[in-house]
């Protein structure tokens, strides 16, 4: 069996990078309006389930009529954003960083005893990464050459968290991190046929 400890020991860098760069970041990169544009709005959808849903359905009706025995995986497009995005507000509830915008940039962590249960405005880590991480790294373990899409469209749906300025930069890495190691658990026993 193979030892993750690069993967791992890459991880932790990566996330200690951008906590680094957390304050840089808030106050140089920033584009509040980024949703008010049609590219915007389609990159942060790629962090819900209203896009990994309706693509796992229309993916599995397809390839159910022609190659039964691939449908299986396409069917993780839905599981592992659903895992990963409950993943995602559990760790949330542990960590209770709150967002960025709240604070004007300074980390604030919610107490356990305010609102024990409510994520609501938590920031880390970011949902829509996960959610967005998660469905690429099925997407291109079921699709191999679509893969560069999925993960460009993850990356924008991260950028666009942090120019909306509704997350640190940490939060999306995380998220991205998170998102992606679930992601490929649950496509990891799927094999192409």
């Amino acid at each position: 069996m193979r030892k993750p400890i690069a993967p791992i020991l890459a991880a932790g860098l990566l996330t200690a990078l951008a906590l680094v760069l957390d304050p840089w970041v808030w106050r140089h990169l920033s584009y509040p309006t980024v949703y008010e544009h049609d590219w915007g709005r389609l990159l942060r959808v790629t962090g819900s389930l209203v896009f990994w849903a309706p693509l796992a359905l229309a993916t599995g009706l397809e390839l159910r009529a022609g190659h039964p025995q691939r449908s299986a995986g396409v069917w993780r497009l839905l599981a592992a954003p659903m895992l990963a995005g409950g993943v995602a507000e559990l760790l949330k509830l542990l960590v209770r960083r709150e967002r960025p915008g709240l604070h004007e940039g300074a980390y604030v962590f919610r107490g356990f005893a305010e609102r024990p249960f409510d994520t609501h405005d938590i920031g880390f880590p970011s949902s829509h990464a996960v959610v967005a991480f998660a469905g690429a790294a099925v997407l291109s373990r079921v699709y191999p050459r679509a893969g560069a899409v999925a993960y460009a469209l993850a990356l924008g749906c991260a950028a666009t968290r942090v120019l909306a300025q509704a997350h640190f930069a940490s939060d999306v890495v995380a998220g991205g991190i998170v998102g992606w190691a679930v992601g490929t658990w649950v496509g990891h026993s799927w094999r192409p046929t």
